[in-house]
């Protein structure tokens, strides 16, 4: 494993700051491959993923490819895996035949040893944001490996069962009393967006944006409120559906949610594994809608006592335990309301981490959208075929949530860690 002494004198300091990110990012993706077994690291679980091991080696490519290539102009290390770890270099189906673990990992080291030597020397006041991105990448494909590999387990235990990693703390342990509340807010203008170094090109321009009065959910939908939908019929039933998702659910016959368990144990955690089709069909049942990318955004970042943006919902302070379940420090969903440290100056919960939230807001660019680092991050899905996510979940890492973070899935995507709150125009 990499370590190597650096000149650095804080870790408030550019460098310090961006090594000690890369640091801690890289240990919490490594240990996702603790005890893991051939076939888990190989697999391709689901169509529209690549297999965990991919992922490896793709984070060591494209720190490769941008730092020491497009940087250091250091000609490409390990040329023969260029093909293999590119993200268009083969269909996903075509990834399952990787290297053995010990040679991704030692192809990661490799690149990392590299790449901490160039940041001593590095010109930071130009590559900044893209040292910053970088965190955010493996981030993100962090993400995606820990729910792959959610995927095989599921695979596992068969349907109907929830699996998780047991670590639930004695404090975090379920309320079991069913989550309520609804929050008026107020008509009026805030600032939506983000334009610091850390912001992703899709968050950029930061913007002023007014809009009427709305109410949101407190709470995301919790497992126990899901189940009424259930137990209605709600998936035989065509009345509650758009037309696009009465026809995806013919096509995907689903009964429930893919995490799902009939243990009321899990009632106060909010549902999760639901389509975007899914969460629009519970919130027509509920009498109430899914909330706009705005009006969620509005909801967890803005204060209008202050009339500032905050960074996170509870304010500035960098994620932590004490505020969200985040960084598979728990390792499944928590109860909706375990963390009020954690709530939003309107006073909603989990607006980041525990599972991702459904929007009714396709994915696109905001006025004055330019591409970074390439058109293929964001640009390349402005295909009105994608709506947007907002928050984060319980495997999201630090570096990836803000609330003014956007992810993205096409509507019928069930297998990621998504879930939904309601919103709607008047106090129902």
């Amino acid at each position: 494993m990499w370590e190597k002494t650096l000149t650095f004198t804080s870790t408030k300091l550019p460098r310090g700051t961006i090594y000690h990110a890369l640091h801690q990012c890289r240990i919490g993706t490594l240990a996702l491959f603790e005890g893991i077994n051939d076939t888990a690291y190989r697999r391709q679980s689901h169509p529209e993923f690549s297999p965990a091991g991919w992922h490896l080696g793709h984070i060591a490519f494209i720190e490769a490819y941008w730092i020491l290539e497009r940087c250091a102009g250091k000609p490409p290390m390990f040329p023969e895996y260029h093909q293999l770890f590119a993200a268009d270099g083969l269909p996903k189906a075509e990834r399952e035949n990787l290297p053995p673990l010990a040679k991704v990992c030692h192809y990661l080291d490799t690149v990392r040893t590299e790449v901490l030597t160039y940041l001593e020397t590095a010109p930071l006041d130009q590559q900044e944001r893209l040292w910053r991105w970088l965190v955010q990448h493996e981030s993100q494909h962090s993400e995606t490996i820990t729910f792959v590999l959610q995927l095989q387990r599921w695979d596992a235990l068969g349907i109907g069962r929830r699996f998780g990693t047991g670590k639930t703390p004695p404090s975090l342990v379920p309320t079991l009393q069913p989550a309520a509340g609804v929050i008026e807010i107020p008509a009026g203008e805030f600032i939506r967006g983000n334009d610091s170094l850390d912001a992703s090109d899709n968050e950029r321009c930061r913007h002023p944006l007014h809009l009427d009065t709305y109410y949101i959910d407190r709470y995301p939908v919790t497992c126990g409120q899901y189940r009424e939908f259930i137990a209605a019929d709600g998936y035989r039933n065509a009345c509650w559906w758009s037309l696009e998702g009465w026809q995806w659910l013919q096509e995907n016959p689903v009964a429930q949610p893919l995490y799902w368990s009939a243990d009321s144990a899990w009632d106060n955690h909010p549902v999760c594994g639901v389509s975007w089709y899914e969460a629009d069909a519970y919130a027509r049942f509920a009498g109430k809608r899914l909330p706009t990318e705005a009006e969620w955004e509005k909801a967890a970042t803005w204060d209008v006592a202050t009339e500032q943006q905050r960074l996170y919902p509870w304010g500035e302070e960098f994620p932590s335990t004490s505020r969200c379940n985040h960084d598979n420090a728990v390792g499944q969903t928590t109860a909706v309301d375990a963390y009020p440290t954690g709530q939003s100056a309107y006073g909603c919960y989990d607006m980041l981490g525990n599972v991702w939230e459904w929007t009714d807001s396709w994915f696109d660019g905001y006025l004055g959208f330019k591409s970074y680092p390439y058109r293929g991050y964001s640009q390349a899905y402005f295909d009105g075929k994608h709506r947007v996510l907002k928050g984060s979940s319980w495997a999201t890492r630090p570096w990836a949530m803000r609330g003014s973070f956007r992810n993205w899935y096409h509507p019928g995507v069930r297998q990621i860690l998504s879930g939904f709150r309601c919103a709607s125009d008047r106090l129902l």
